[in-house]
């Protein structure tokens, strides 16, 4: 991991806490264990502010593009759950997928239990979309 723990900006932290906790109740039990993990891990990171934010760390609204040691590659973006698109390559932070890369940035590997079974992936690139800072949090 580039920078030793997952980055995360301080609102986007307190918006996926809330998301995180309203969601603990998956009844898919492969998106549950995603969802178990990816709060483990909150509890170890970096909270940082916007400004200090690196441009290379995986946030909401995200383009990552993604690569399989079992040889497939995906460009994905990152989403809230409501704005997940799969026609448009959309995901939700609440898939394993999401769950999977939030907080990691461009060159790390992560190995992850998805509902193909375990796989181990790199993040190739990550590109910060202009409406970075638009999430929609309803209240």
């Amino acid at each position: 991991m580039k920078y030793g723990s997952l980055i995360i900006d301080k609102k986007e932290y307190v918006y996926l806490k809330r998301i995180l906790n309203i969601s603990g109740y998956a009844e898919d039990l492969q998106t549950k264990n995603s969802i178990q993990r990816l709060m483990g891990e909150l509890k170890n990171a970096q909270i940082v502010n916007d400004s200090e934010m690196p441009i290379d760390v995986i946030r909401f609204n995200s383009k990552i593009m993604v690569y399989s040691e079992n040889g497939w590659e995906r460009s994905i973006q990152l989403v809230i759950p409501q704005d997940k698109d799969a026609k448009q390559d959309k995901i939700s932070i609440l898939t394993p997928m999401g769950a999977a890369l939030f907080g990691y940035s461009e060159g790390d590997t992560i190995e992850w239990d998805f509902p193909s079974g375990k796989q181990v992936i790199k993040i190739v690139a990550v590109v910060q979309d202009e409406n970075q800072n638009k999430i929609k949090t309803p209240i």
